[in-house]
């Protein structure tokens, strides 16, 4: 069965190699990083500041991978979430350079508008969405010992968008799930589980009321679990889930879900973990990567928080070394998640949403100053 797993996660994953450790909190790494001659060549990222809190975010990237020397350059364009589609020449930037790190895009409330962050998702078949809630050093939380990784469906399910309406007064909204998303999702949760020494993967479902749909995705993560015998498989019932979730995460290792329950999944591991805004995430799919914030990923944050400059960059900086390991620059990737790790163990500086008064800037000096 080893054997056969790695094929299968480069296929997922595509021209970038799967690094064992993608995410914060996985531990030492294993495997020691052998550069191919030519691979330290500086890379191009798409930038995608967005709205909100997004350039103030987004800025404090530059800053540090600047203060790095990080072999990276953006192209950045400027785009809002009140614009119809994404232009055609963010498509091209991002599909040739295959990686993108970008702010929230606000997506407004109802009238039929959709939102570009599924638009993106969609045309660039991200299908699998990687969000890491787990404690960090010296910021404390309610819950100890929080290390979950939720594979969240990203391409289909409620988020389809498959709207009408019948008659004046009532919306038929269509569910989608199909069996090759289904399996294409728990094999990628199943080979992140494997490659990173996880012990368990649990479904989440509702498939007691959406016994055809959400029986589907069940059917074809109990396949694909046949295929893992060390790696031990569950299933629960997202109201459930949720309750387990605020009373005992730690009973929770790697989650596989659906589109609409993984969104909502993740966003309470991780505020039980210690807030959205120290959350890294990434949207992966066989070609392209784009890197966001992990949790809330459209959340561009209040006005007031953007006027005082005071948003939390945290969650994206350590996006940000995601990305790095994705772009096969996992030296740059460590100095940035200790950086990052020891200025939040320090508590000298923290934002507003983490019990502290420090503007985005000065969050951003202490990262830079922490540099080995």
């Amino acid at each position: 069965m080893a054997r056969r797993a790695l094929p299968i996660v480069k296929q997922l994953v595509g021209r970038s190699s799967f690094d064992p450790h993608p995410l914060l909190g996985l531990g030492s790494r294993s495997v020691t990083y052998m550069p191919r001659p030519g691979d330290g060549s500086p890379r191009a990222v798409t930038l995608i500041p967005g709205d909100g809190i997004g350039p103030l975010v987004t800025g404090a990237v530059e800053q540090v991978m600047e203060a790095m020397h990080a072999p990276v350059y953006f192209e950045k364009y400027e785009i809002h979430g009140d614009m119809k589609t994404v232009p055609p020449e963010v498509m091209e930037s991002i599909h040739k350079n295959k990686v993108c790190l970008k702010g929230g895009l606000s997506t407004p409330v109802g009238g039929g508008v959709n939102s570009l962050n599924v638009q993106l998702r969609k045309e660039l078949d991200l299908y699998a969405s990687l969000v890491n809630c787990c404690n960090l050093p010296g910021l404390p939380t309610r819950h100890n010992d929080v290390d979950i990784v939720v594979v969240r469906e990203n391409t289909e399910g409620e988020y389809a968008g498959l709207e009408h309406e019948v008659v004046p007064g009532v919306v038929e909204s269509l569910k989608v799930i199909t069996k090759f998303c289904s399996e294409r999702i728990a094999k990628y949760a199943f080979e992140y589980a494997y490659l990173n020494n996880r012990k368990k993967v649990t479904a989440v479902h509702k498939a007691n009321i959406m016994k055809l749909a959400d029986g589907l995705f069940l059917e074809s993560c109990r396949e694909v679990a046949k295929n893992y015998p060390s790696i031990a498989y569950s299933e629960i019932i997202v109201d459930n889930c949720c309750m387990q979730l605020v009373s005992k995460p730690e009973q929770f290792d790697v989650m596989v879900t659906p589109n609409l329950y993984g969104n909502l999944v993740a966003n309470t591991a991780a505020g039980i973990a210690g807030g959205t805004g120290v959350m890294p995430g990434g949207n992966v799919g066989a070609d392209h990567a784009i890197f966001e914030q992990g949790a809330s990923a459209g959340n561009v944050g209040n006005e007031k928080i953007a006027q005082q400059k005071k948003a939390n960059p945290v969650a994206l900086l350590l996006s940000s070394a995601m990305m790095l390991r994705h772009l096969q620059f996992p030296s740059f990737a460590d100095r940035l998640e200790t950086a990052v790790k020891t200025v939040i163990s320090e508590g000298k500086y923290r934002t507003k949403d983490l019990g502290g008064t420090s503007t985005t800037q000065e969050v951003v000096d202490a990262v830079i100053a922490a540099l080995d």
